[in-house]
């Protein structure tokens, strides 16, 4: 054997073994065994693919995307390495440098469906549904037949408003998975089931032979949205009691760690903590709407974007990601801290700046902006430090149908505690004690918006938000259902109807059933005897 014949099978080994390491979540020997390669390998694409992944799996994206672009320069025109690298400048909330970078993997795709799914997903990653459904219809034609890339199809036609579609994508991929859970699910959301048009024999049919916990869950959660909206409640809490009792015990949670750490939150951010802070970013035009989720955080978001000087950004993880990222700066310099000790010490202005920036991409350089990411209601206090220039809007609904529409909403991957009434309860009241907690040490910096008032005088709170965020009156804000801007969240499908009250005081009608939910809140002081907000 000669000596290039040996050297290439020696890096192949190696790459192979490295890989291996890396799939084992062994990050330090993977680390290892990356620069080894690299230093002998210093211009081999695979070996810079490997160190890419390597510092993406111990978040070093910055370091990950010099190995990017150095892969896609020892071997050009190869869309895997070149949309690897547009995901990595996403990691890194470049969303403009991103764009390009896709654009480019999509020229070299050519008709690959393979690779047309793959910038799809990537441009869903983005919240850019537009494109992400141009990419999956293009895969489609192309030949591509798989139930995944028809939900991909559906979720994308969900989220641009495209009901019809995201119905006909749901219905393909039954067509070729019939025990697929999540198209079942998806499908019973997207209307309102009436006598004449509804799936409930279908799924009491297919749930007979549906053993998969997941799947079975979001078959319950299908039906037990379809018998609620048929006004048969009480068949419908039972089918929602099950889906929720098959995820809870698939994810096996406990809401303990979230609520200690909320706790911490209250014990560290006070008032004089906050006040030694240094003041952050001077941007203006952040609009953040924070709250529980199902409270009428995407509703504010819908109105807000429909005034012509904003758009929405979507539901940006950008603030934790960034959080977390200089905290765990501060703690390798001074390893003793503990988190929130460390967050006394973060770069505030760096913190903002960076935000800004990244939140402006994905608002699409608009002057002013909404993130509509609920749990940020957990950062006010360094939001308000960060950018003091920026406003925070919190959602504040009746408790119980708060937890209701928690409890009714299968979030999958988020939100782990609402499969439990007990620990939903449990979490409700901690959120509120914190965001109690913020308005006392930031006073004026927080406008409640109470959803019931808002569905019921609609222009009345609506002028009031306006006035909190600095923007001058139009009409348009009232009609958020005509707002045409692609939305991912859970309240997809209701948004896009005229606001109106349906929803509250819902919970009494299967009040039985949330038994649990009411006792825990009682017990926290939450509600009355009644169920009415103490």
């Amino acid at each position: 054997m000669n000596s290039s014949v040996a050297t290439h099978s020696d890096r192949r080994a190696l790459l192979a073994a490295a890989f291996q390491l890396l799939r084992e979540g062994k990050i330090g020997e993977a680390m290892d065994a990356s620069g080894a390669l690299i230093a002998r390998y210093p211009d081999d694409a695979e070996c810079q693919f490997l160190a890419l992944e390597v510092r993406l799996a111990n978040g070093q994206p910055e370091i990950a995307l010099g190995h990017a672009e150095r892969a896609c320069e020892l071997a050009p025109g190869q869309w895997p390495l070149t949309l690897r690298r547009a995901e990595v400048l996403l990691a890194l909330r470049r969303r403009t440098d991103f764009r390009s970078v896709a654009a480019e993997a999509r020229r070299l795709a050519g008709n690959d469906p393979r690779a047309l799914w793959a910038i799809g997903n990537a441009y869903l990653a983005c919240d850019d549904a537009n494109e992400a459904r141009t990419m999956f219809e293009a895969a489609l034609a192309s030949g591509a037949e798989s139930p995944g890339l028809h939900m991909s199809l559906a979720h994308a036609c969900l989220f641009t408003g495209d009901l019809d579609g995201a119905e006909r994508s749901a219905n393909a991929a039954l067509a070729q998975a019939p025990a697929m859970g999540e198209a079942l699910h998806l499908r019973s959301t997207l209307r309102r089931a009436r006598p004449e048009h509804h799936h409930v024999d279908e799924l009491r049919g297919r749930l007979q032979g549906l053993r998969e916990p997941r799947a079975r869950a979001a078959a319950c959660y299908a039906l037990a949205k379809e018998l609620e909206d048929l006004g048969r409640e009480s068949e419908s809490i039972e089918a929602l009691r099950e889906g929720a009792s098959l995820m809870a015990s698939v994810l096996n949670y406990s809401v303990q760690p979230e609520l200690d750490a909320m706790a911490v939150l209250r014990e560290t951010f006070s008032e004089q903590a906050l006040a030694e802070l240094p003041v952050g970013d001077d941007g203006e035009g952040a609009i953040f709407v924070v709250g529980m989720p199902r409270t009428g955080t995407t509703l504010v978001e819908r109105m807000l974007s429909n005034h012509p000087r904003v758009r929405s950004a979507g539901e940006l993880l950008d603030f934790k990601a960034l959080l977390t990222v200089a905290i765990a700066d501060v703690q390798q310099q001074q390893a003793a801290l503990s988190s929130a000790q460390a967050a006394l010490l973060i770069d505030l202005p760096a913190l903002g700046r960076e935000y800004m920036r990244g939140a402006r991409e994905a608002a699409r350089g608009s002057e002013v902006f909404v993130d509509k990411m609920p749990v940020n209601f957990l950062y006010c206090g360094l939001i308000a430090k960060a950018l003091p220039k920026a406003r925070i809007v919190h959602l504040v609904r009746d408790p119980m149908d708060s937890c209701y529409a928690v409890f009714k909403t299968l979030f999958q991957n988020a939100y782990f505690f609402s499969y439990d009434q007990t620990q939903l309860a449990d979490y409700y009241s901690a959120y509120r004690g914190l965001m109690a907690h913020w308005r006392s040490v930031l006073p004026g910096r927080i406008l409640d918006v109470q959803y019931e008032l808002l569905v019921e005088d609609t222009e009345a709170e609506a002028r009031r938000l306006l006035e909190f965020c600095g923007l001058e009156w139009t009409g348009a804000v009232l009609n958020p259902d005509e707002n045409e801007q692609p939305t991912s969240t859970a309240s997809a499908v209701q948004v896009r109807e005229p606001v109106h009250s349906r929803s509250v005081g819902r919970w009494r009608t299967v009040a039985e059933g949330l038994r649990p939910l009411l006792e825990r809140l009682q017990s926290h002081a939450v509600v009355d005897a009644e169920g009415s907000p103490r």
